[in-house]
């Protein structure tokens, strides 16, 4: 099985993370199954560079073919769907782990128009591999909800959009699964700074997407902290 994490920030990670992508990745090697973790980039956000130019991961001992990812700091789904159709192609993903939303809702469309961008994605997905299979996250709002009653609407309004969107374009040829939030999640104890993960939080992300294919396709197994 051939896994593509896509993301944003939350995905990526910064200079000194351990990622949700190190967590998943270690709980499919202790699965004992043959798999390959593919993308086209393997780098880690560099905050006083701006850019994704970092290798300094927590654990330097997680293996470079293992970091492969297409996520970015500060790419959404507007961003990712016209990408998504060429890397499919290129790097042969059996499965997408997709956890993107908030910039979007953030900085550049609101839930209706990102629908529209969920929608692109899915289909340059299954353009370039029809039998592909997609596992999507609820986009989980940060500390700006709290304070900004308008953008909490939104993320809850995409939340529903995207909950009907996998209702109607799942198929059996192409299954596409909405993850549940992650269970316990707690912005205040489970990120660094009111969005980003920390260890706990990279665990519930990891938890997430696996107990989903887990529970719904029989892929893999319920996740433990290994």
């Amino acid at each position: 099985m051939r896994y593509l994490f896509v993301g944003d920030s939350m995905t990526i990670g910064a200079s000194g993370d351990y990622t949700w992508r190190y967590r998943m990745w270690r709980h499919l090697v202790a699965q004992g199954e043959p798999f390959a973790v593919v993308g086209p980039r393997d780098g880690l956000y560099d905050r006083a560079a701006d850019d994704a130019v970092s290798a300094d991961y927590a654990d330097p001992s997680f293996p470079p073919h293992a970091r492969r990812h297409l996520a970015g700091w500060g790419e959404g789904w507007l961003h990712l769907a016209p990408l998504i159709g060429d890397v499919v192609r290129e790097h042969r993903p059996d499965v997408l782990l997709v956890s993107l939303g908030l910039i979007d809702l953030g900085f550049y469309t609101d839930a209706g128009q990102t629908l529209g961008n969920v929608e692109r994605f899915i289909a340059g997905a299954r353009a370039a591999a029809p039998g592909i299979r997609m596992v999507l996250l609820p986009v989980i709002p940060n500390t700006r909800a709290d304070l900004d009653p308008d953008f909490a609407g939104q993320c809850a309004e995409l939340n529903t959009l995207l909950a009907k969107a996998v209702a109607e374009h799942d198929t059996p040829a192409s299954p596409l699964l909405l993850a549940s939030r992650p269970d316990g999640y707690d912005i205040l104890l489970d990120t660094y700074d009111g969005t980003h993960p920390n260890a706990a939080g990279e665990h519930k992300l990891a938890a997430a997407f696996a107990d989903a294919m887990y529970q719904a396709w029989d892929l893999g197994a319920p996740y433990t902290e290994g």
